[in-house]
């Protein structure tokens, strides 16, 4: 392999409209204009990823293609001044890994404005070990504590405890003295969210009301949902006067049956988080605190690690819901 070549996963449609995943030899010819250059020494596996890698297109348009929303590695050559070679840096969402050739490649080459320095005290695979689910957790406490929700006001609800978004939800709160209350479908789980600091979990039906009461007793100060539907409806709800609740994923349902009374009545603020093109300013200072003061102890037990010739096999297991915690792609194994 020469210096202008590098190995990725690539999707492609067949002549049957099936889609097919191979690891192949690209160019660096291959990638698309773009002011930054960076070899990838890690990427992680998110859902979206899955959907990109068997043809979906509502995340990716065209194929042949490249997935990965996330990468962390090193500048090889840049057209901006903002960044040198051999700067340490990460790039996670934007158009990356959907329409632009993503982190299953060992090179990818972006705008300088999709560019974040790697921050000190955290390494590019720990980067990846977060990823855009452990940045979309922090893009949501961000938002609480910006709406000044803090520990002593109560019980913070994490919904979809167990996924990406969720899990790191609950570790990062718990880490900074929140009281976590943790929603999920897998009660058999359980043992994993305590380790995580959560201090309660409930199920799926316990969170979830269909009453049609427009107000619940009031129990959450905030609230991290990664599910929608009736269990984001029935959150609000029980939000607490002048609480918060934030809004990134609509696994169960894009659908929300809800009245104005917990807004009017109470002040409850809703926050959409979106984590594709959240702010560089605000992307930025929560990279530099999952970094320092939300930084977990022991990402080891959140994560495994595998090649880019394992992929294949992790993408299935996302796609049927059976992955547990954070896969980190090593592109240098």
């Amino acid at each position: 392999m020469d210096s202008k070549s590098f190995k990725a996963m690539v999707v492609q449609e067949t002549a049957d409209g099936t889609y097919t995943r191979r690891i192949a030899e690209k160019s660096l010819d291959d990638l698309p204009a773009g002011e930054v250059l960076i070899r990838v020494h890690y990427s992680s596996l998110n859902y979206k990823d899955g959907l990109s890698a068997t043809g979906h297109r509502g995340v990716t348009k065209r194929y042949p293609h490249t997935p990965g929303v996330d990468a962390a590695g090193v500048v090889e050559e840049s057209l901006s001044e903002a960044f040198q070679p051999g700067d340490q840096v990460i790039v996670t969402s934007y158009d990356l890994g959907m329409n632009t050739p993503g982190g299953f490649g060992q090179y990818i080459r972006v705008p300088a404005g999709w560019v974040v320095p790697l921050p000190e005290n955290l390494s590019p695979k720990e980067s990846m070990a977060y990823g855009s689910a452990g940045l979309t957790a922090g893009f949501c406490i961000f938002k609480l504590q910006e709406h000044s929700v803090t520990p002593e006001l109560g019980e913070i609800l994490v919904t979809g405890a167990t996924g990406g978004v969720g899990s790191f939800a609950v570790a990062m709160l718990a880490k900074i003295g929140y009281q976590v209350v943790a929603v999920t479908g897998k009660m058999d789980e359980k043992q994993f969210l305590v380790d995580l600091g959560a201090k309660e979990i409930i199920s799926r039906d316990e969170a979830t009301d269909t009453s049609g009461k427009p107000l619940l007793k009031g129990r959450w100060a905030g609230v991290v949902d990664a599910v929608g539907g009736e269990i984001l409806s029935t959150a609000i709800r029980s939000t607490k006067l002048h609480g918060a609740v934030t809004c990134c994923g609509n696994v169960a349902s894009p659908d929300l049956q809800i009245n104005v009374y917990p807004f009017i009545l109470r002040g409850i603020s809703l926050v959409g988080i979106d984590s594709q093109s959240f702010p560089m300013t605000f992307r930025r200072q929560t990279w530099e605190k999952i970094a320092a003061e939300w930084k977990l102890d022991n990402l080891d037990r959140q994560t495994s690690v595998c090649s880019l010739e394992e992929l294949d096999s992790e993408i299935d297991r996302i796609l049927a819901g059976k992955q547990k915690g954070r896969v980190i792609v090593d592109l240098g194994r």
